[in-house]
Formats: structure tokens, sequence, C-alpha cells
């Protein structure tokens, strides 16, 4: 089929809509290397730590842990933690950076998937949350999975 899209979500940040308000989404691009992709591949990522921090006006993906590839052994391995290039846009760039230096924004990692055999990153522009803001977000959740169920039982 033409235009159709192939992705598969290979992790998520769940902490990410606690913890911040989320304002922009971006798809970034990553630079890899060596065994990289393939732990991507096999799902051993790990979202809930990473930060994006900008530096020589480039975006770098922090402490993201991308697992060891085990058949690569310790050799032709790679180091898990190590600081990542994203590829996006100049303007989209700019703009991001210009935000985070001007106001109290943020950039973190949403989720990590391959689109069309290529690993991607879906970064966010987010303000953190206060306190009060995080349990009004489980009290409306729990709010809202109450009538659901209340719902579901006079159906």
């Amino acid at each position: 089929m033409a235009g159709r899209e192939d992705v598969k979500v290979v992790a998520r940040n769940r902490k990410a809509s606690h913890d911040y308000h989320i304002e922009d989404r971006y798809e970034a691009g990553l630079v890899l290397q060596g065994t990289e992709i393939k732990s991507i591949r096999e799902g051993r990522v790990n979202l809930r730590d990473g930060y994006v921090r900008p530096r020589d006006g480039e975006l770098w993906l922090l402490d993201v842990h991308i697992g060891p590839y085990k058949p690569a052994g310790q050799y032709f391995g790679h180091d898990p933690k190590r600081p990542r290039k994203l590829l996006l846009h100049r303007y989209e760039i700019d703009r991001l950076i210009g935000a985070v230096e001007r106001t109290g924004y943020t950039i973190i990692p949403l989720r990590m998937y391959l689109k069309d055999g290529l690993a991607k990153v879906e970064i966010a522009l987010a303000k953190g949350k206060a306190t009060h803001d995080k349990r009004r977000t489980i009290k409306d959740r729990d709010v809202k999975r109450d009538v659901e169920r209340q719902m579901r039982k006079y159906r």
C-alpha cells in the first residue's frame, strides 16, 4: 500500500505525562553506532531517565539506556548510556533551543519506535508539573476509571 507507514513502538516513557505538561511533540532521527539498532529492534530500551540537552547548536539525547546486544560480545558492543545526537530540521532545533533557554521548558523523550526500518524518537517540549498538579492528575484518572466502571456495570 502506498503511503502506509510501518511503525513499531519499542519503548514508552510512561512517567512523562505524570511528571510534565506536554506542549509540542516532534519526531527526531537518531545517530546510532554499531549494534545499537539491533538492541533497539529487540526492545532493549529504557527512556525513563532520559532528557534532551542542546550543545553547540545541536540536540543530544542523554541518559537513555540502550542495552548491549549480546551476540556482539563485549568487544564489538556499544556503551549503553552514551549521548546520542538527534536529527531534526534546523528550524525545529532553533525553536526547541530557544524555548529551553528562555523559559522553564525541558525536552523529554516520549517514545522510541521503528518507522520503515529506521529508529525514531518522539520528543516533547514540556514544563514540569508541581506536586499538586500531579495529585490532580491522579485524582482525575481515578475518577475517570470509576465512571467507566459504573457505565459498564449499568450496560
